[in-house]
């Protein structure tokens, strides 16, 4: 191959026979291994071994990063178990002419080094990384139903132990420079001025690698092993269901059978991959990350940054939202008629920055951009409002009227309602295009959602703006019309209020909730409903009840008027011991009814079909993105929408007709449903 057919690789020598070599992916934004750019990285590594240098750079010239993985729009195009296993045995083949060079290698690291990228790095013989908070580590392949597949369940264990390695692989958690510096993943973090300096420094004089600390090799002892991985098994089962997710349980039996033998882990490791990549988890994960991706292209980066973030309200929402903007660095104000309330959203802030941030100088740094405004001052300078107080319409009405005047022209008023339709709103308004709903999930800090709701008055650059702030905070936006309880809350209520009626009809509670976590939800309807908060489902159901067909349960009223809220009073459906729910075990002798799953599941995946015939959504893929994102909804399964085709339109739509007739018409197939039967 000669110089002008090179696309991705940018090769340069210098005059002491060091050879960087550098990735810069024409066709896309971020650098990824694609067949393409691995094929001419071969041909490069195969001149190389020939012309023997002194040593050896990789580098990027993406500016986001070095290397953020595998090109996963490869992942669904394997027809089989066999083609899946030579793309990766390609890879094997290339990352080891990378190790086997016989010169210093060394990846200079900078932004995103994750998946592949980060095998490429391991494959190297030194790892070099910016000390920048925005440096990103890890092998996340977990997360899309696979580990690591060109070498790095080898190499990871390798440089870093067993313990840490198989912890990094099995979390697929993304760790700072100075973290993995720690974690002996990488050699040395250095700030970004340095990194060239620091490479001369390694080609010029290679130090000698350190060896493992003897009791980390003599984990891998094949007498320790299985008792090491039995209880990394139980570890993750409190986490990942064997059934639903394969792949750490496929990486613990790769370490525990094989890692005692290179070559043969190696092979194994290929093996093990092209058969989970191929799978159905795998593929549906790999659909729930495309839909993740796609949510982040619908925000225009291009609108305009505002400076100043306005919250109105307190409370958990409110407080959590303030924190979360000062957190991802913008600049913020609190504004709540009590100093207490406000008091708290500094003490919980500080929690929150503590926690993420670690280092003293920069919690210090986030919690000066959350500035406290009981008499809302800052009103007159916010680019963004946002209103998250009570769920009633009067009150909202009545605040609208009283800050409008203060704002200033260009200001965008975001209203955190959870049910409202903005309609309903926007009279209070002499401007009501705007008004946008931004909707958060609670909590905050870890539900990636943010539903943008379009009302009847809303102006398109209104609605761009508060898209491109969501994903500014780095939340995921979805676009919905303004009806009532928008996408996320009318799926979700059906099926908590289902729930609700089981629990009235002597199904145990753990039953109830045991059913949903078997389907794969992250925690049962019971338990979610109070951690919500018994008022806050109540206040939405009795607001969707009014223009849809929901009963409100007699319990869930019964429960509020006594004031066991759920988890904040420590008492609702549950007791609370510090933080968590006692669950009772049922009576052995308890049969419980054989279609609870179908009952909860379905009243979900029946409100889908109604959103999308009302045109809630654009279509299926935000949909089935809105409820995994929102609700937790099984990613491995793909989205409900997904689920609803995989396991057959007509199959499901018979299985509500009979439920329609043991328990009423709460089960009456949507009129959407023809749609789709007829397409099938």
């Amino acid at each position: 191959m000669s110089d002008a057919e090179f696309k991705y690789w940018k090769i340069e020598q210098d005059e002491e026979n060091f050879v960087w070599l550098h990735l810069d992916r024409a066709d896309a934004s971020t650098n990824t291994l694609s067949a393409e750019v691995l094929l001419e990285l071969e041909s490069h590594l195969q001149q190389l071994h020939r012309q023997s240098p002194r040593g050896l750079v990789l580098l990027s010239d993406k500016e986001n990063g070095f290397i953020a993985g595998a090109d996963i729009n490869e992942f669904g195009q394997f027809k089989d178990q066999h083609a899946a296993l030579e793309a990766i045995h390609r890879g094997h083949r290339i990352f080891n002419l990378l190790e086997s060079l016989n010169c210093p290698t060394i990846a200079l690291i900078h932004g995103y080094c994750l998946g592949g990228g980060m095998e490429l790095a391991l494959a190297c013989q030194y790892r070099i990384a910016d000390d920048d908070s925005k440096t990103c580590l890890g092998l996340p392949e977990v997360r899309l139903g696979i580990h690591p597949g060109f070498g790095g369940t080898v190499r990871a264990i390798e440089v870093a132990g067993v313990l840490t390695a198989l912890n990094v692989m099995l979390t697929g958690r993304s760790l700072s420079a100075k973290a993995a510096c720690k974690m002996r993943l990488i050699d040395y973090a250095v700030p970004k001025r340095h990194l060239k300096n620091a490479a001369y420094s390694l080609l010029r004089h290679p130090p000698e690698k350190k060896s493992l600390p003897f009791w980390l090799t003599w984990l891998n002892h094949r007498l320790i092993r299985p008792w090491l991985a039995k209880y990394m098994v139980y570890t993750v089962s409190k986490k990942a269901n064997r059934a639903h997710y394969p792949a750490p349980y496929a990486l613990i039996d790769l370490w525990e059978k094989y890692v005692d033998d290179r070559t043969t882990m190696l092979h194994e490791e290929a093996v093990s991959v092209a058969k989970l990549i191929t799978g159905k988890t795998a593929q549906n994960l790999i659909r729930v990350f495309n839909l993740q991706e796609s949510l982040k292209d619908l925000a225009k980066t291009d609108a305009a940054r505002p400076r100043h973030v306005h919250v109105i309200g307190g409370g958990v929402m409110g407080g959590d939202i303030a924190a979360w903007c000062a957190l991802q660095g913008f600049n913020v104000s609190i504004q709540d008629n009590r100093h207490e309330t406000i008091a708290r959203v500094m003490k919980t802030a500080y929690g929150l920055f503590k926690k993420r941030l670690k280092h003293p100088r920069i919690i210090k740094t986030s919690l000066d951009k959350l500035m406290p405004d009981q008499p809302g001052y800052n009103l007159s300078r916010a680019d963004i409002v946002i209103e998250a107080i009570f769920e009633d319409p009067d009150v909202k009405r009545e605040l609208f009227r009283k800050i409008e005047p203060q704002l200033k022209d260009t200001a965008l008023i975001c209203t955190n309602t959870s049910s409202i339709p903005l309609e309903d709103l926007t009279e209070a308004l002499d401007k009501p295009e705007r008004l946008v709903g931004l909707h958060f999930f609670n909590p905050v800090a870890k539900m990636p959602l943010i539903e943008i709701v379009k009302g009847k008055h809303s102006s398109d650059e209104n609605v761009i703006r508060a898209s491109a702030f969501a994903k500014a905070i780095s939340r995921l936006p979805l676009p919905v019309s303004s009806s009532p309880g928008f996408l996320v809350n009318r799926v979700l209520m059906p099926y908590l209020i289902e729930a609700v009626i089981l629990a009235e009809d002597g199904v145990p509670l753990k039953v109830i909730d045991d059913e949903a976590v078997n389907f794969g939800m992250p925690m049962g309807p019971i338990e979610l409903a109070d951690t919500v908060g018994l008022d806050i489902c109540l206040k939405v159901a009795e607001i969707l009840s009014q223009s849809l067909d929901i009963d409100v349960p007699d319990i869930l009223k019964e429960l509020v008027e006594r004031g066991t809220l759920g988890k904040k009073t420590g008492k609702g459906f549950y007791t609370f011991k510090k933080g968590k729910p006692v669950k009772m075990q049922a009576d052995k002798d308890y049969t419980p009814p054989v279609d609870i799953q179908e009952r909860l599941i379905l009243r979900m995946v029946n409100e889908v079909v109604a959103c999308l015939r009302d045109n809630v959504v654009e279509n299926e893929e935000l949909a089935d993105a809105g409820i995994i994102f929102g609700t937790g909804f099984a990613p491995f399964r793909g989205g409900p929408m997904h689920y609803v085709h995989e396991r057959g339109e007509q199959q499901v739509y018979k299985m509500l007709e009979k439920l329609q007739q043991r328990y009423g018409k709460r089960f009456q197939p949507d009129p959407g449903w023809q749609q789709w039967l007829k397409e099938a």
